[in-house]
Formats: structure tokens, sequence, C-alpha cells
């Protein structure tokens, strides 16, 4: 059976072409009976409009970029983070007949501004998603935004009034679980700090100096190490920590993953976790519950975030543009298996 052609959905509806394609195109400004009319041909007759004679038929396509740091370049790395960003931006997409484009990208390339100008240029997409830590350089968002696509920043680590941005409140929840662990009696908490390219990683760290004091501990700085969020550097940072001569007996890190190499690094030499040692992460992805005990963690809505980012964009694409302010999605404590009281 031969396929039904935007002509056949014009003569069946009674409309022109071009009405069926600005139906098809979710144009605004179409009255709401037409609209019926012209749907209502293209369920009958099954019409599937080309995808790339839409693209080339307006100056941007139905498409949403995702543009985020490649977890590939790590050591150990795990893409738990990334999927969450996916899941939600390609729920938006779908829900609206966009297409979604992921595009990893080393920020350590010289030539990164080049790429991510040249991948614009050629995708010509309705609107970028810049995540984190990507969405806090200076280089990379004046990038993005020399093109004139619109774009919203996830996470930036700190607002702006010229660019909308999605984040959740890093710094305020990472004091609510110093808090709770030094409410179970842990007074030695070291911390894991993530990449410190990642501005929105670095409030973490804040926080935990602000659970402390809230908490009347006292701040050292032998109990805190760097990673840059990735399984490998957690093994590095947890080996120091464990390995002291008076370790802490509470270990917050500033995403999952190093949590999970430190639970690793605990039962390999002999630390009984939660018995001996309290271990929190922050993130809540999949790898949470999957280790053994189960991760204590902070829950970050990152794929909600994500999903509320592309329909802003969507949304702008219809003429209602989004805010340039930034909007809070809070995040909350996932309480397991890994913390518990402090060892006598």
């Amino acid at each position: 059976m031969q396929k039904a052609t935007i002509t056949d959905v014009a003569a069946y509806a009674g409309v022109s072409i071009k009405t069926v394609s600005r139906v098809v195109n979710q144009e605004p400004n179409v009255r709401k009976e037409t609209k019926a009319r012209v749907e209502e041909a293209v369920a009958h007759l099954k019409y599937q409009p080309n995808q790339s004679a839409r693209n080339l038929a307006r100056s941007t396509a139905h498409l949403i970029v995702l543009i985020y740091d490649d977890p590939s370049l790590y050591e150990l790395n795990s893409a738990g983070y990334v999927l969450n960003l996916q899941q939600g931006t390609l729920k938006a997409c779908q829900n609206a007949d966009y297409e979604l484009l992921i595009h990893p990208c080393n920020f350590r390339e010289k030539n990164i501004s080049a790429e991510i100008s040249a991948l614009i240029a050629k995708a010509r997409p309705a609107g970028i998603i810049l995540a984190a830590p990507l969405s806090n350089m200076p280089k990379i968002v004046k990038a993005v935004e020399s093109t004139g696509t619109p774009f919203v920043r996830l996470s930036p680590g700190k607002s702006s009034t010229q660019q909308p941005s999605i984040a959740t409140n890093d710094r305020e929840i990472s004091a609510e679980m110093t808090r709770h662990l030094a409410e179970l009696g842990h007074t030695k908490i070291a911390f894991i700090g993530g990449n410190t390219n990642h501005l929105a990683v670095a409030n973490r760290y804040l926080g935990y100096q602000d659970g402390l004091k809230q908490s009347g501990l006292k701040f050292y700085e032998r109990l805190v190490t760097k990673g840059d969020n990735s399984f490998g550097s957690g093994l590095t940072c947890a080996e120091k920590l464990l390995k002291r001569a008076n370790p802490p007996t509470a270990i917050f890190t500033a995403n999952d993953d190093m949590a999970a190499a430190v639970i690793q690094v605990a039962d390999r030499l002999g630390v009984k976790v939660p018995e001996q040692l309290s271990v929190a992460g922050f993130d809540d992805i999949a790898l949470a519950q999957l280790v053994f005990p189960r991760l204590t963690t902070i829950k970050q809505p990152l794929s909600t975030m994500a999903e509320r980012a592309a329909s802003l964009l969507i949304a702008g694409k219809t003429g209602a543009q989004p805010k340039h302010d930034i909007e809070i999605f809070p995040s909350s404590l996932r309480i397991r298996e890994s913390t518990g009281p402090a060892p006598a």
C-alpha cells in the first residue's frame, strides 16, 4: 500500500498543504478546529512526515541537544549521572515529538568552543541543555550563547540573570546530611570532594563545612580529600583516609560513585560498614542500591531537572520564552544501611 503524502492529508482535511505543514510542525496560531481535522486526517491515513524534510523546511530542527562531560575520559568511570540526564531529557522530547541528540565532550580540549559551535551550526537545534560542569565554564557558555540558540544551564553552581538555569539545593542538603551523621554520634566525619571544575559539587563541600559548624564540630583539613567524581578517585581517597592512624568513623562523598568506592576499600581493609564506618553519598543513582550495604545518599532529582530544562526549551519554540532566572528542585535524604551509630 502506497504511503500517504502531505497532499493526501490536505485533501482529506479540506485544508491547504501549508496548513498541514504548520500542524505537523507544531507551529502556533492554528485554529483548534482546523488542527483537529488535520490530526484526524493524519491518524486515518497513517501519515508519517519525513523528519529530514521537516528540518530543512524550517530554520531550526525539532531537536534538543544535550551537551555533557564525557564520563569515558575518567579512570573507572560511571555513566549513572549521564543516564539520569538522558532519561529526563528524552521524556520531555518524546512527549513533544522532538528528537534528542547527545554530545559528550572533553572540556579540557583547546578547540572545545569551535567544536560546540560547529555542532550547533550543523544540527540547528531548537535548544541546548548544558550540563555541569560545562554549564559553569564561561568559555563554553559564551560559545553556545554566540550562536543565538536558546539554552538552559543545569546545575551551574550559581545563579545568572543572563540564561535560565535549573539546579538543586546542593549546599543546604549537604549540610543536612552532615548533621545527620553528627546526630548518629560521629565526630570524625571526613569528606571526599569532587571535580573542582564543578561549582555545584563545590557547594556540597561548603555544605559539609556548614553542617559541621551547625553540629558544634570542628573542621579538620586532614579529614578532607579531593577526588574527581569517578569511582577510581574514590578508591584512592578512601585508601588515604582509612589507612590513617586515627581514621574517620564516617565518610561523606560528593557523589555516589566515590561512596561506592569507599565501601569497596572498607571491605578490603576489614572495616565493617556501618558498624565501624558510616558512608554517605550524593545523587542516588542506581548504583546506590546495588552496593552492599545499600548506600545512604542524597536524592538529586536530576531526571526531573533535565526534563524541566528540555520542556522550557520546547515551550520557547512555541513562543513562551524561558525566564532568565534559576529554578531550584530540592534534593532529599535517603537513609539506608550504610550509615549507623558511631562506634563506641
